[in-house]
């Protein structure tokens, strides 16, 4: 009797045991992608210089150097600037990838710098290599992601686009002015100045300000103008630029760096 009422208890308990789904168990948070410090806060190590004039690796009057931790545009060694516009290439490609880093400019503009150059630097995207620059050429085929510094009056946001050798499109309509504003606020002074680029290979790519997206353009191609003494092999109308080379520019007004870090979301 005790065995009869045991089996009919099981089968009670199990009656309604074929009608329950299986819940399956929960997928595990994705792990956020590891930051790539592409600066090492030492020395130029990973990084390729290439000035207008002068040859790959000549970097003439220590334009890019690194002191007490942070990475320099410096222009303490020249007399007068004479057009050497300078970039400093990091020697890794990349396609899809989030770049952070803080700035902010410093001092006085050398004399002789251009007046659209004042606290004007910026981070050159899906650039071609520093190796296939031309010897007097002044920007790379490039995307760049414009940083600005106020000026005494008037309102002047950074993380701009400025395109030299390129175009993209915006809401839509293929854009082929060399500049377009961003929506960011302007930053005045010396202070430090968070920024983000989330680039994702030809398809969209996003400038942020302190967290916030002032940016976003889609589709970037080869073309239009903006470069001078460029090697012809260099470049291709109308071609898809999915990935490239990271540069920061040297164009007359001290800058500094103490963070330069990447994701890499080629994976994801």
């Amino acid at each position: 009797m005790k065995t009869l009422t045991a089996v009919i208890l099981l089968a009670l308990l199990c009656s309604g045991c074929r009608d329950k789904t299986p819940v399956p168990p929960a997928e595990p948070a994705a792990a956020e992608p590891e930051w790539i410090e592409l600066f090492n806060g030492r020395d130029l190590e990973g990084w390729d210089v290439k000035i207008r004039g002068f040859a790959l690796g000549d970097n003439y009057n220590n334009t890019f150097r690194v002191e007490d931790g942070v990475l320099k545009v410096s222009y303490d060694q020249y007399e007068a600037y004479n057009e050497e516009f300078g970039h400093l290439f990091y020697q890794t490609p990349f396609s899809h990838y989030r770049l952070r880093a803080e700035y902010r400019f410093v001092g006085e503009q050398v004399p002789g710098g251009p007046d659209w150059a004042y606290r004007n630097n910026g981070f050159m995207l899906h650039s071609q290599s520093a190796a296939s620059m031309g010897l007097h050429q002044d920007f790379p085929i490039s995307l760049e992601a414009q940083l600005l510094g106020g000026r005494e009056a008037g309102e002047r946001p950074t993380m701009n686009l400025c395109t030299p050798g390129s175009n993209v499109v915006i809401g839509g309509a293929l854009r082929t002015e060399h500049c377009m504003n961003s929506t960011s606020k302007t930053y005045r002074g010396d202070q430090w100045v968070t920024v983000e680029m989330v680039v994702l290979g030809d398809s969209v790519i996003h400038h942020l300000v302190e967290g916030d997206t002032v940016l976003t353009y889609h589709r970037p191609v080869m073309g239009g103008g903006a470069i001078s003494d460029y090697n012809p092999d260099a470049y291709a109308e109308g071609r898809p630029m999915a990935s490239g080379y990271i540069a920061i520019q040297a164009e007359s007004h001290p800058t500094e760096f103490r963070r330069i870090a990447l994701q890499d979301l080629s994976r994801e």
